[in-house]
């Protein structure tokens, strides 16, 4: 790990876990599990925090609805210990797409590859 890496995991949080939560990870944290997309779940052994080291990009709409609700005492158990059910109509969780290419564009966006043709719409022109 070069010198610069080590600047920025003192500084930030948006590359990596900071050298601050590492070290309060390996001194309190104990592993709870992991989820579909690398993401690894920790609580303090008294059970009080929980929190999460993700595995890439730190985005929290990353994080799988089951593991959603046990980082925030919604659950008790974690989902490695008690799974959740699932509707046979559910989808997979996929996490929030805007700002990228793959984000939901209408028929009439101009972000479609061909818009779709106004001819019920004029647009404003000043005089």
């Amino acid at each position: 790990m070069g010198i610069i890496n080590t600047v920025l995991r003192l500084v930030t949080w948006w590359n990596d876990q900071t050298i601050g939560t590492q070290l309060f990870t390996w001194r309190k944290g104990v592993k709870v599990g992991e989820d579909t997309q690398g993401n690894v779940f920790y609580e303090t052994r008294d059970g009080k925090r929980r929190w999460v080291i993700y595995d890439g990009e730190v985005e929290a709409s990353r994080i799988d609805p089951d593991w959603h609700g046990w980082l925030h005492f919604t659950f008790k158990e974690a989902p490695t210990d008690a799974p959740l059910v699932h509707k046979t109509w559910e989808k997979p969780h996929q996490e929030n797409l805007t700002g990228t290419a793959m984000a939901y564009a209408p028929a009439g966006s101009l972000r479609q590859a061909a818009p779709a043709d106004r001819r019920d719409y004029e647009a404003w022109q000043p005089e």
